[in-house]
């Protein structure tokens, strides 16, 4: 890990530069702090307040050409880039990233939507999912209570327009809980209607909400979707484009295992992919899930759409970050 290290960060350079001395001077402070694996101190502002933030010149390094569209979140590398979340993203497309997700962009101010969507833009990355409707404690779609449902119809028109701000295309939703109450066949005829009526806002707009099976031993006990046929089921039924499967592999593997014949079986209503290996949910290699396989098989079978990074660096600092690009591209070697 040492050797990988040591080429990785000889790998980093500053590109040319037009600026103050005082910009000269803090770019050389932190070059050397990097290359003596010292922390550097940002702002802990999410978009820097500093006129000159976006022209500052961001560390280059050899991007992989990665096979398949591997999404990091925000603050996955925040030991290289800093806590400024366009700097962030200089970083993952340097490094060969092409997609990002942030489950959190309904939570910012619409102004920073709209920087974050200018620079996707700019880098030529793609937006992945943000979640628009989920719930860990409510029974929603599952059940009868009207309120509930004109709650779960209000995040989804509110998701329109975060959706243009950042040019996203997905959005997560969780169906909540289940209910004691009601029988199951009842419960999944109501979700079905729900998830009509929402399919029906979003169509118009080109819209997907994916739906996300998430294990009810390890993370969420109580929901109501927790497996990949059963969101298969549901989705053949709503029978739409804006209605497909988010296969969530970390989950999946707790849940049910038999990750690759679900993946075969779903195949038509499966529209992103999130991983993390088990145990412990951090990046592939570190646990029992054969991520090279499973990667291999997606490709091979075509898919173009995003795979999130939904999980945690297995180790701290700028050594943590750099193991999570070391990850991937040993498991997109194939």
């Amino acid at each position: 890990m040492a050797t990988i290290r040591f080429q990785y960060l000889a790998s980093l350079k500053f590109t040319n530069y037009l600026g103050t001395v005082n910009t000269m001077k803090r770019r050389k402070f932190v070059r050397n702090s990097i290359l003596a694996g010292g922390s550097v101190v940002y702002s802990s502002n999410a978009l820097s307040s500093k006129p000159n933030s976006q022209k500052r010149s961001p560390m280059n390094i050899t991007a992989t050409n990665f096979k398949l569209k591997y999404a990091p979140h925000f603050g996955m590398f925040k030991h290289h880039a800093g806590e400024d979340l366009l700097d962030q993203l200089t970083f993952m497309k340097e490094a060969g990233f092409n997609a990002l997700e942030d489950n959190g962009m309904p939570r910012r101010d619409p102004a920073v939507q709209n920087k974050i969507g200018q620079k996707l833009e700019a880098l030529d990355i793609e937006m992945g999912v943000f979640v628009a409707s989920a719930t860990f404690k409510d029974v929603t779609f599952a059940g009868d209570d009207e309120s509930a449902k004109e709650a779960v119809i209000k995040d989804i028109k509110n998701s329109i327009e975060i959706a243009k701000r950042c040019h996203a295309k997905w959005m997560t939703v969780v169906p909540g809980m289940y209910s004691t109450k009601i029988p199951w066949d009842y419960q999944t005829a109501n979700c079905i209607e729900l998830l009509k009526r929402c399919s029906e806002i979003l169509e118009p707009h080109n819209l997907t909400m994916v739906l996300e099976p998430l294990n009810a031993y390890t993370n969420h006990p109580g929901l109501f979707l927790t497996k990949i046929p059963q969101a298969y089921m549901i989705c053949e039924a709503v029978d739409s484009p804006s209605c497909k499967i988010l296969n969530d592999l970390y989950h999946q593997q707790i849940t049910e295992g038999n990750l690759i014949p679900n993946i075969d079986r779903a195949w038509a209503q499966i529209a992103y992919f999130q991983m993390g290996d088990n145990p412990g949910r951090k990046e592939p290699t570190t646990g029992e899930i054969n991520y090279k396989n499973i990667f291999k098989h997606i490709h091979k079978k075509g898919f173009t759409g995003i795979m999130g990074m939904e999980h945690g660096n297995s180790q701290p600092g700028k050594a943590g970050e750099l193991a999570v690009i070391e990850a991937y591209k040993k498991s997109d070697d194939f």
